[in-house]
């Protein structure tokens, strides 16, 4: 069984007596706390492998917690599911685009949950392997481990998600993608938002990287590409 370590953020004790009982039954290492910064501080603190996060907490909220993870390089590459009772398109996004890796909604099933889990620890344990290697193409260095672009050694400022699929379409060059492969690569097949959402997210990645964002192609009808 695996002996991963995993912090339950939630405010509502029946929950977190759930979610708790249920993964050390799956042979996780689990503690809980029942505010954002006690989750906070727990995080810091622990750094444990993957964080199960509510949304709706007292004091510092789950969005605001997760933003706070995401930014420091401490806990960046923890990787968080959101457990919450909002079921809003907007909250969902909102937290996902914050860094946020997968989300479940209450009521929920604790099998439907500790699945999510699984797949997020297997997903990160292959970008840990993808990640070891830094990405040089053109005029533009990736660091993933640093979560850093450089485009002719000036350091580039990317959202998670800008970064994310610069580094996905990076890594192959040549290689076109539809709208809705890029969305699965970055966020898994359950992000919900339309594939249009993409060409925003290409048109400020383009404007961040200046002359650069020209390598990033568009073909018309299927997707993107990073030009060879």
């Amino acid at each position: 069984m695996s002996r991963a370590t995993i912090l339950i953020v939630e405010d509502e004790e029946d929950i977190l007596e759930l979610v708790h009982y249920n993964l050390v039954r799956e042979g996780y290492h689990v503690f809980g706390v029942t505010s954002g910064e006690d989750g906070l501080n727990k995080a810091r603190s622990d750094l444990p492998d993957l964080v199960v996060l509510d949304l709706m907490l007292p004091g510092v909220d789950g969005l605001e917690v997760c933003k706070l993870l995401k930014q420091d390089p401490k806990t960046r590459h923890i990787p968080v599911v959101m457990l919450t009772a909002k079921g809003e398109e907007a909250d969902i996004v909102a937290g996902l685009e914050l860094g946020a890796d997968d989300y479940v909604t209450k009521p929920f099933s604790p099998k439907v949950l500790i699945a999510r889990i699984r797949a997020v620890l297997r997903r990160k344990a292959k970008e840990a392997v993808e990640d070891a290697s830094v990405i040089k193409i053109h005029e533009i260095l990736i660091h993933p481990g640093r979560h850093e672009v450089l485009v002719k050694d000036k350091p580039v400022e990317l959202t998670f998600t800008e970064f994310r699929i610069l580094q996905y379409l990076a890594r192959r060059p040549g290689w076109v993608f539809t709208r809705f492969q890029i969305i699965d690569a970055i966020h898994g097949d359950d992000y919900p938002v339309t594939d249009r959402s993409i060409d925003f997210q290409m048109v400020s990645l383009r404007k961040k990287l200046k002359a650069a964002g020209e390598y990033i192609e568009t073909v018309r009808g299927v997707g993107y590409r990073f030009k060879e």
